[in-house]
């Protein structure tokens, strides 16, 4: 009994710890920019998902996008110098929707901004430790771009309660939410019981018709947004009033014996030292030499450019770790720089020698899109070379400060070039020389933009075209492809400037 008066006395059992619930800090500015959320997440999910074409909508989409972020951030994050140059390309490229209509370079474009934008966005943030140039840069932005999207879902309710949060306000958000619920129910439980039953769907007929003719694709626009406006606004949330950054660890320094890289490095060197010398008996000894090997001179010329532009980028990860991770001490350091140093020279002659070969097939079959946009690549190749040479010679710089501008440069660079255009003018003023009497229109009408359309008009309209179709006209073929030009433009989130001239042209 004595051991009894020991034990404490409890009444009822122990209550476990409750989590305290998330407390938002919201401002007017804040449900300002929730209803600008709104907003931007419609018109993003009406140009992208639902227009015809991707156009002007998608320019005017990432347009308000950086106005959200000019009203939540201000002007000084926006535009400084960093993040300016980063703006303006994004701009250049949003603006290229409603000036190009090739949808080759629309669909690179929408990939290239998917990236840049989130990357732009998330660099704005003060939580953001690493600089633009170095590579985990990217991946800190990608952990902070899919954090905001999730840290803050709650915001935007705690934005729709009125100052006090009083029983009134609880009351009207529930009334709001609840007949946003209700209604998106019934537009699916409505057609569901009309398939199941023929006279509910007799007496429902014309109310479906109606919401089908009018209201379907409005509402289902809107559904979209509502689901995405907490997660964009969670960003934006986030972007303003970031969480203290974690404390990220040191980057480990990792070198290694140059031993192991001078012999990769002399093994490659070897290699295409020996694949230049039989290059040059092909490039100098003319058709005879070809010919008395079983080739002709276009089938040597239009082998192995793509394969050596895939081979430079292997050259290039070989010698960019062998300068990263080798020891910079002694000999074999010295060693590895030099045989890096021939690394470059002989892919730069592989490149060289890769567009003197498509040079030379060009000249027997004419430009292409895809002619024109390997001679770009194999240029962006040799500039990062040149960047790798750098790299070399100055061995405390960094490769990717120089690679990043320049990938961003030449890819603005290839937007600025009318790709299509000098196409078409190539293939036609090969027809009115008389140097062939080929021409593939369908492919410059239906694989290429409306810029071909000028230089198509340069040809006899009555030239007979055969398609898969059957036999037809040129003209016949320019004018249907210009009451598709129409057709776009007639919805604005469509319209693009090469689609306008063409349609005038008519």
């Amino acid at each position: 009994m004595s051991d009894l008066n020991h034990l404490p006395l409890t009444v009822g059992a122990a209550k476990p710890a409750q989590k305290a619930a998330k407390i938002y800090e919201i401002t007017a500015a804040d449900r300002l920019l929730l209803g600008g959320t709104l907003l931007w997440c419609f018109l993003a999910v009406d140009t992208f998902l639902f227009a015809p074409v991707w156009g002007i909508g998608l320019t005017a989409a990432v347009v308000l996008w950086y106005f959200l972020l000019l009203a939540a951030l201000g002007r000084k994050t926006l535009f400084r110098r960093e993040s300016a140059i980063l703006l303006a390309v994004n701009l250049f490229l949003a603006a290229t929707f409603a000036l190009q209509s090739n949808s080759w370079i629309r669909g690179w474009n929408v990939l290239a901004l998917l990236v840049l934008v989130p990357v732009h966005t998330c660099g704005l943030s003060a939580a953001m430790q690493f600089p633009w140039w170095r590579p985990r840069m990217l991946w800190e932005r990608a952990v902070c771009f899919f954090s905001g999207l999730f840290s803050a879902v709650g915001a935007p309710f705690a934005a729709l309660m009125p100052a006090g949060k009083s029983r009134d306000s609880r009351r009207l958000l529930s009334t709001v939410l609840g007949c946003c619920g209700a209604a998106v129910l019934l537009c699916i439980l409505v057609p569901v019981l009309s398939s199941a039953d023929a006279l509910f769907a007799a007496a429902t007929a014309d109310l479906r018709r109606l919401i089908r003719s009018h209201f379907t694709t409005s509402l289902a626009e809107l559904l979209w947004a509502l689901i995405l406006t907490p997660f964009l606004f969670s960003l934006l949330y986030r972007l303003r009033r970031p969480l203290p950054s974690k404390a990220l660890l040191p980057e480990k320094t990792v070198s290694a014996d140059g031993t192991g890289f001078w012999i990769l490095l002399a093994a490659l060197d070897v290699l295409y030292f020996v694949f230049l010398l039989v290059q040059s008996a092909g490039l100098f000894g003319g058709p005879e030499y070809l010919s008395a090997r079983g080739l002709s001179y276009a089938q040597w010329a239009r082998s192995g450019f793509f394969q050596m532009v895939g081979v430079t980028i292997v050259n290039l990860s070989v010698l960019l770790a062998a300068v990263t991770f080798s020891h910079r001490q002694g000999r074999g350091w010295t060693t590895v720089r030099l045989l890096s140093g021939v690394l470059i020279a002989e892919s730069l002659v592989l490149l060289a020698s890769a567009a003197w070969r498509m040079s030379l097939y060009v000249g027997a079959y004419g430009l292409s899109f895809k002619r024109l946009v390997t001679y770009w690549g194999m240029g962006m190749m040799a500039l990062f070379f040149l960047a790798a040479l750098w790299k070399l010679l100055r061995t405390d710089r960094s490769f990717c400060r120089l690679a990043f501008p320049i990938a961003l440069a030449g890819w603005v660079l290839l937007n600025c070039v009318p790709l299509d255009a000098l196409v078409a003018r190539d293939q036609v003023d090969r027809v009115l020389s008389g140097e062939t009497a080929v021409l593939d229109v369908e492919y410059l009408l239906e694989d290429l933009s409306y810029d071909t359309l000028p230089q198509l008009a340069r040809l006899d309209g009555s030239r007979n075209v055969y398609t898969q179709e059957g036999k037809t006209t040129l003209e016949a073929l320019l004018t249907q492809r210009r009451s598709e030009a129409r057709a776009e433009c007639s919805d604005w989130r469509a319209w693009n400037l090469s689609a306008w001239r063409a349609a005038a042209d008519s």
